[in-house]
Parts: C-alpha cells; structure tokens; sequence
C-alpha cells in the first residue's frame, strides 16, 4: 500500500494534507462537546439558568455548523485523492499489462489481471477515502478522549486503562486470524472470474452440448468456496463489535456507579460524570472504528500486493535502445539469398524454465517474395513457432531474423508494423468495420481499405452492407459468421502495406474456393510489388490442410516441436513419411495417385541420378 502511494499519491499530496488537516479541526471541536455540554448541565440546568442554557446551546450548534463545513471540505478531498489515484492505477495497470509479453500474461492468466484491474482497485481506493477521512479522526479522538477524561478525574482513568486493552486484546485475537482469510478470498475470486468468463464466452458451446447444468454447478462450487471463506472471516468480523460495545458498556457502567458515588460526596460534579461518560464512549467506539479501518485497510493491502505484483513485473520482451532497422532497398533484389525475409537459426522455445521445448531446433531460411507453409499435427508447435517471428515470444534458444536484422534488434513498433499476423482465432472489436481495419494504418484510405478487402475476399459482403465500411462491429464480431470474421481480420493485416504476412491457421473457416483465391490475390500482391520497384510480399501460412500449403515455395512439416521435413510439396511427399501420411489422409484417390506418379523417381532413383535427387530434409526415422 505505501509503493502504491508513493507511486501514484504525488499529485494528490495537498488534498491528503488539506482532508486530514479539517478532520482534524472537526475533531477538536468534538473533544471540545463534552465540556461545554458540562458546563450547560452544571451552570445552566443545575443553577436554573435558562439564559446559560441558552448560550452553551447556542455555542454547541456553532460548534456544530463549522465541523460539518470542514468535514464536507474533507469528503471532497478525500474524494479527489480516492478517485484520482483509482484512476491513475487503472490506467498504468492496463498500461503495463499490454508491455507485458505472452509470457507473463499466460503466467497471471487473463481472470486473474481482470480482477486486479478491477475489484482489487476498489479495494485501493476505499482504502484511500477512510485514509483522508477517518485516519485521524479515531486515533486523534480516542487519544484526545482520553487524555480529556484523565485531566477531570484520575481515579475514573483507571477504568479507561483497564476497558482500552481488553479492547485492544480482543481486536488482536480477531485480526490475526481474519488476515489470511482475506488472501484467500482474493484467490476465490480470481476463481469465480474464470468461470463466468469461460461460461459466457462459450455459451454457444455450453448449449451445443447441453452443459448448462454443469456449469451451473462449476459456478455454484466456486461461489459456495468463496462464501465459506466469506462467512468464515464474517464470523471472526462479528466478534468486535459485541465485544467491544459489551466492554465499552460496562465501563459506563462502572463511571456511572463510581461517579455517582463521587457526586454524593461532593469531589465531582454531574456535568462533570457526564463529560468523562462521553468521553468513554468516544474513545471505545472510536477504538472500534480503528479495528474496522484496520479490516479495511487490512484487505486493502492484500489488494495492492497483487496490483503491484503486476506492476513491479518487467515485460521480458523489451526494445529499450534499439535503433529503427534500415529495410532491403528494392534494386538489391536481384539476389534475394542476401537478403532474406525470415531466417531461424536453431531456434528453441518453451513455456516456463523446466517444460518441454514447444519448438525444438528449427533451423530454416525464407528469401524475400517466397512463401512458407507450416504443417502438422495438433500441438506441433505451429502457432508457438510463427509467434517468435513478429517477438510475441522470445526464442530461448538460438535466433529468429527477419530480413537480416535479429528480432531483439528491431524496436516493436517497427518489427510488428513489417510483420503483419493474422492470428488462429479471429478477433474482432466493437465499433465499425472502418475502425478494425485501421488498426494498423489509422490514416488508410477508403480505397487502401477496399483494396484489402478485395484481396481478403471481402469485399462483397461488405458493400452490400448498407453502411459499407462504416457498418457496426458488435463485441467479439458476433454479427458476422466464422468466415466473414477471419476475412475481416485478414484484410485488417493487409492494410498498412507489410513486408511479411504471418496466417496462422486463418482461413480454418473458409471454403476452398474461397482459400484458393484468397492465396492467389496475396501471391498476385506479391508479384505486383516488386514490379512496381517495392519489397514484394513474403508469406508464412500455418494450415492443418495439405491443399493450403502444398503450392508454397518451401513446407515446413512440424512434429513434436521438431523438424520433420523441409521442401516442396513434391519433394516431402517422395522423402517424408509425416507428410505423406497427411497427404493420404486428406487428398483424393486421383490426386495422389498423379501424385505418386510424379514423385516414383524420387522414391526409386537410379545410380545416374542419385546426384539429382531433391535437396528435401527429412529428420523424422522412416523419412
């Protein structure tokens, strides 16, 4: 809590100098109630004297009027700062998590980060309005109480000596134990987040296969935790108040009887025993109110450990003294091997120090204008290995280039303005489809925006729209289907003009027809950018279909993480077992039976032409 003030309570120093400061004034005039309201008693109710009532009376309601000013002028300020600085942590909260790199967004989880950036805010924030408005009052009111009743009357202190630690004995027992409840029950609702965000964003799903009832019944177990651990801490919670009042009574009780006794024999006056009464009752409730303050702030600290447990985490993806990267002038085309678009040099990764490598030792080279297709299995390492390209992750071992330059040189901005991604599940944001395609380019042109759409093939369904580009986007995309969402989304990476085009399993919900010319436009694009003296368009695309990547100038076929092959279509399905198994799996008879017709010299090469055969490489046993 103090990090977090220190961080962010700058701007706000006068207004938590100014709210305590009129708290502060209020509370002397509420120490000061006490003995003029004994003066009423013994020079006005006791002597008969009206007009003594009358200005004591008249004294106490003046009293009155300026302690509530200045305390309207600490709830302001105690408004200002909450706010405030509620805000500000919000904002750097967001902030800092989109620095963060997919590798400590996995590690906090995307419930977890909701929950901070929300409800533990909260926390911060009520923590901080009682801090300017109650920190002073009680402790100063009890303390002031008390050394007040001490000044009437000695022998009545002894009483507040012996209520004041029982009190505090009580309050100690009951927050030792509440304290690490109130952890746990952040974690339960960490729980709970995950829950209804995967139930409502699946509900399509949830339906589909009549799990409602399950569901309801995740959600019902994760609440009832969060409850127990509730009621638990609510249990403990429910003791001080009890108490604390069952002590404060007795103790008014017991100056009541002593002071009575006192009265009758003349060493104390009534006025006298009624101010030392309110002054034991200011001082006991103000101890409670201490004890709940405690409760507060005691939550409110268990809140600002998460927040800046997120805060205090440094992104490990960083460009911090990288120089922008001078891109290939287009007239040193003419030999691309110089100059190549993408190059991985035994590049490794794995998600968290002791995992399996997700990609294992991948070494390949794509030039400039080429094309690369990515194959495999589910849980091959394809999307893990495309995302090292733009730096969504960092290789822990070896390097990624892209053209020439390594990733950790290039300043983010620039390395994801030249490499555009299209990522396995399209997403999509609320406002206008102008808005989603202008992500990457905010000043695109209508006609840089349909030449996009054309090339993604949509273009059609968007004019017919009767608003064409400024046609609404609802959350998520939801009015539109699963192939107009991924078009829209390929078209969104295609404006802004990159270098290197990354789709990773994009066109999943695109018919052939539609893939097919999808690919002929990119590759069209391609070519027509280096006839007209640009870079041309070098594409990675990820696919599970063999008819997707089988016309890219180079296939990569993963396994496990590994290499399993690296060639041409041709070329893998005649030394490949992985890929030819694909193939078989997923071609018709006649296409693999010209199939293999074209690539039997390559199974069965002669002695004269051994020295010919394809340069593939196959590392998977029985290629």
């Amino acid at each position: 809590m103090i990090e977090l003030l220190r961080r962010f309570g700058g701007k706000f120093r006068r207004y938590m100098v100014i709210g305590p400061a009129c708290k502060l004034i209020e509370v002397i005039f509420d120490l000061l109630t006490p003995l003029v309201i004994a003066q009423m008693i013994d020079k006005g109710i006791g002597a008969h004297d009206v007009n003594a009532v009358v200005h004591y009376g008249m004294l106490l309601g003046a009293m009155a009027v300026i302690g509530i000013s200045f305390t309207l002028v600490c709830q302001k300020m105690a408004a200002l700062t909450s706010q405030g600085m509620g805000t500000d942590i919000r904002g750097a909260l967001y902030g800092h998590i989109n620095k963060l790199s997919y590798a400590e967004l996995d590690r906090f989880g995307t419930p977890s980060l909701i929950t901070r950036i929300t409800n533990d805010v909260n926390q911060v924030q009520l923590a901080v309005a009682l801090g300017v408005r109650m920190l002073i009052r009680w402790p100063f009111l009890a303390v002031g109480s008390m050394c007040a009743a001490l000044a009437i009357d000695l022998k009545l202190g002894i009483i507040f000596l012996i209520c004041t630690p029982a009190i505090g004995l009580v309050f100690w027992f009951v927050m030792a134990r509440c304290i690490p409840y109130y952890k746990q029950l952040q974690a339960k609702l960490d729980r709970i987040a995950l829950i209804c965000r995967e139930g409502l964003s699946g509900a399509r799903v949830v339906r589909a296969f009549v799990r409602e009832d399950h569901e309801r019944e995740r959600f019902a177990q994760a609440a009832d935790d969060q409850a127990h651990v509730a009621i638990a801490v609510g249990k403990l919670s429910s003791i001080l108040n009890p108490v604390t009042f069952l002590v404060m009574n007795l103790g008014v009780c017991a100056i009541l009887w002593v002071g009575g006794i006192q009265v009758n024999v003349g060493e104390l006056t009534q006025g006298q025993v009624m101010a030392f009464v309110n002054y034991m009752t200011q001082t006991l409730t103000s101890i409670v109110y201490v004890a709940n303050l405690v409760v507060v702030f005691t939550k409110a600290s268990a809140s600002a450990s998460r927040i800046n447990e997120v805060l205090n985490c440094a992104p490990s993806i960083t460009d911090e003294g990288n120089e922008p990267v001078a891109l290939p002038e287009p007239s040193a085309m003419g030999d691309t091997a110089l100059v190549p678009a993408l190059s991985l040099s035994h590049a490794s990764f794995s998600f968290g120090a002791g995992a399996a490598n997700a990609v294992n030792d991948v070494t390949l080279e794509l030039p400039l204008g080429k094309t690369l297709g990515i194959i495999g299995g589910t849980g091959s390492g394809k999307s893990t290995l495309v995302s090292l390209i733009p730096r969504l992750y960092d290789a822990g071992v070896g390097s990624v280039s892209v053209m020439g330059t390594d990733v950790r040189s290039w300043p983010l901005d620039q390395l994801r303005h030249v490499v555009a991604t299209v990522p396995q599940r399209a997403s999509l944001v609320s406002g206008t489809i102008r808005s989603n395609l202008t992500w990457r380019d905010e000043s695109a042109t209508d006609e840089e925006l349909w030449a996009a759409l054309d090339m993604a093939q949509a273009s059609e369904f968007v004019r017919n729209k009767p608003q064409g580009l400024d046609a609404p986007v609802e959350a998520g995309g939801k009015n539109f289907s699963g192939g107009q969402r991924q078009r829209l989304t390929i078209a969104r990476a295609l404006v802004g003009s990159p270098q290197i085009l990354i789709m990773d399993d994009s066109a999943s919900a695109l018919d052939f027809k539609t893939d097919a010319a999808l690919r002929h436009a990119i590759r069209e694009r391609s070519v027509r950018g280096a006839a007209e003296g640009g870079l041309p368009l070098t594409t990675v695309i990820v696919s599970q279909r063999v008819s997707t990547v089988r016309d890219a100038d180079m296939i990569c076929v993963l396994d496990h993480g590994s290499v399993a092959g690296l060639g041409t279509h041709d070329e893998l399905y005649a030394s490949c077992q992985l890929y030819r198994e694909i193939c078989q799996s997923q071609l018709r008879r006649e296409e693999l039976e010209g199939q293999q017709g074209s690539a039997a010299p390559a199974s069965a090469p002669s002695p004269a032409s051994a020295p010919t055969a394809p340069a593939s490489t196959c590392a998977k046993e029985g290629c």
